[in-house]
């Protein structure tokens, strides 16, 4: 096959695709079938989406095929460990166009408690995001590479975000009406709040939390590595506690 061929091919494929994706707009069989489409351009494992209300609390999307443990990747991330998601963050500080997490996770999110639960405990090896701006809520569209496969290549993410504004046009159309905040859920939304911390202290477990090293949290806040140490040292003493797994255990294991 020669490279022409090959790259008519892959653009067939995808406009066959986007057709069946709106056709399907407004049915339920829509993200399956958006799904479908993507895999023609690049490859993944899963397709799965949360939506962040105003208000600060997260919902469920788009997550009916998941693939491996839900409790973990949809669950327990409703139910509080979204707060530690750098695309929770992206979403709420108006970012836009594809997220690539590789890009955007702190310095030592790879060392957090929550990458351990969320991305080593499931598999989860690469992510990336659509953001999708409804009338209730944002929203992102996470497509994730899972188990003994590459990250998501160069090529990779240049084709998505090519084709992220019409993913993002069609993703809107479906979802701008079609979701809405469940009724009657009065559960307030998480965060990471404690009596005995004062608010630069609070603001630094945050940001531990998220996985900033030192050096990020004092660029971050406008403080020098030596005042963030200080004021670690501090919380974690009124806290009786010595790691950041502790730290985690005690902020989002009590919900």
């Amino acid at each position: 096959m020669t490279a022409k061929a090959g790259a008519a091919g892959y653009i067939d494929g995808w406009n066959a695709g986007l057709a069946n994706a709106v056709r399907a707009l407004g049915e339920p069989g829509f993200p399956a079938a958006l799904e479908q489409a993507l895999t023609q351009l690049v490859s993944f494992e899963m397709m799965n989406g949360f939506a962040y209300a105003p208000g600060g609390k997260a919902f469920d999307l788009d997550n009916a095929r998941i693939i491996g443990d839900r409790l973990t990747i949809v669950d327990q991330y409703l139910d509080g460990a979204y707060i530690l998601d750098p695309f929770h963050d992206a979403v709420r500080s108006g970012r836009e166009g594809l997220l690539v997490m590789r890009r955007l996770a702190p310095d030592r999110f790879t060392e957090t408690e929550y990458y351990r639960r969320h991305y080593q405990a499931t598999g989860i090896l690469d992510e990336v995001g659509f953001i999708l701006r409804l009338r209730h809520a944002d929203a992102v569209l996470s497509l994730s590479r899972i188990g003994d496969v590459p990250a998501f290549s160069k090529r990779d993410i240049a084709r998505l975000e090519s084709a992220a504004p019409l993913v993002q046009a069609l993703g809107e159309r479906h979802w701008f009406e079609r979701f809405g905040p469940p009724a009657g859920d009065e559960k307030p939304a998480p965060e990471i709040s404690h009596p005995l911390l004062s608010k630069r202290e609070l603001e630094i477990v945050t940001l531990i939390l998220k996985g900033h090293s030192s050096f990020s949290i004092a660029a971050t806040l406008g403080l020098s590595p030596n005042t963030v140490k200080v004021h670690r040292r501090q919380a974690y003493a009124k806290l009786t506690i010595s790691s950041q797994a502790e730290l985690f255990h005690l902020f989002l294991n009590r919900r």
